[in-house]
């Protein structure tokens, strides 16, 4: 059986059996989206996850496909002329990428790759209505100083504040005070399978979003916007045809995961981030961590340069049953691995991993 260290979908969180077939036993999969049964899931989901990452009860949740599809929903919810995106990678650059698309007038302030900002970089404009930051740049293993991230809240209290936790969470602990739109997508640090997004809305995003559609402004067809996801969502229902055996599995791993404990899940996470940090910064006649600054280095997604080539390294791992991932940019594709660090990875199978380095 393989061991998936990929960046997502990942390796399963231990749980996920049982529950499958628990799901199977009890007739998730054909519940009415529309009854009481599925009210219960949706409700055990968001409970689970104000209660995992301390999401104020002003806040709202709200599933969607995925976190791209999350993306494109807070830009048209949010912004009517202006946004301003700091990039530190290749998925950062995609809201950006969006916020054009959607003919939005879109700045982008673009670190180096391993690179990020230094407080005084982070400057906002006074016609920027949405400000995007990604927490852990997953092609890059960068992770921005979330302390920076709230200052430009806290000097900037009129705009909106878009945070990526894709790949940073639940790890991640984040004070939402200062955050009004932040994105999940359950297939990374959740260890679930793909296609299902979260998105976690303040209360000053939805009076942008109502703003917005009094002024007729296109805010997303009546199925797909802010505004028509919180109606349904008052009544722990979604739009359209839900996912349902994602949100029970969510729903259920998010208990394990309570049970666990979040500062668990943390403590186990940097002790699994320094071991394999360690491993590398010990063989660098091999291989080079691609981010050299600890201080904004990911826990959860290391990215290590092979010298020599990454290609047939990947080859060998797989042929052991360790499946990691490839470079993100193609000048990176051939060179660079890329090894998460997730709740679903246990320390034994990390010392596992780096044994056949």
């Amino acid at each position: 059986m393989n061991t998936y260290f990929t960046p997502g979908p990942t390796q399963r969180f231990p749980t996920i059996p049982q529950h499958l077939k628990n799901a199977v036993d009890e007739e998730i999969i054909s519940i009415a989206h529309r009854g009481k049964g599925f009210q219960v899931l949706f409700e055990k989901a968001t409970n689970g996850l104000r209660k995992l990452m301390n999401i104020p009860a002003n806040y709202h949740i709200f599933f969607v496909s995925s976190a791209t599809e999350a993306m494109e929903r807070i830009i048209q919810g949010t912004v009517e002329k202006n946004s301003i995106h700091f990039t530190t990678g290749v998925f950062s650059e995609r809201m950006y990428d969006f916020a054009r698309d959607l003919k939005k007038n879109a700045r982008q302030v673009k670190a180096k790759d391993g690179e990020t900002f230094t407080h005084k970089e982070l400057i906002i404009p006074k016609t920027v209505e949405l400000a995007c930051f990604t927490h852990n740049e997953t092609s890059t293993g960068v992770m921005m100083n979330l302390t920076d991230i709230y200052n430009v809240k806290k000097s900037n209290p009129n705009i909106l504040l878009s945070l990526d936790i894709v790949s940073s969470a639940p790890y991640v602990n984040v004070d939402f005070r200062y955050i009004d739109c932040a994105f999940i997508s359950v297939q990374k640090g959740f260890g679930l399978p793909a296609g299902l997004g979260i998105v976690i809305v303040s209360p000053q995003a939805i009076m942008k979003a109502h703003a917005l559609q009094k002024k007729d402004i296109n805010i997303g067809a009546n199925f797909h916007n802010l505004v028509g996801m919180l109606y349904q969502s008052q009544t722990h229902e979604m739009i359209e045809t839900p996912n349902i055996l994602a949100l029970y599995l969510l729903g259920n791993v998010l208990e394990d995961m309570l049970t666990i404990g979040i500062e668990t899940i943390r403590k186990q996470t940097n002790q699994k981030a320094k071991l394999i940090w360690d491993f590398f910064e010990n063989n660098m006649s091999k291989y080079s961590l691609f981010v050299k600054n600890q201080d904004i280095r990911s826990p959860t997604v290391t990215v290590v340069e092979v010298k020599g080539g990454s290609m047939s390294l990947i080859e060998k791992l797989k042929s052991k049953s360790f499946i990691v991932g490839f470079g993100v940019r193609p000048e990176y594709k051939e060179k660079h691995i890329r090894i998460t660090n997730f709740p679903a990875h246990t320390l034994e199978d990390v010392k596992k991993l780096l044994s056949f380095f």
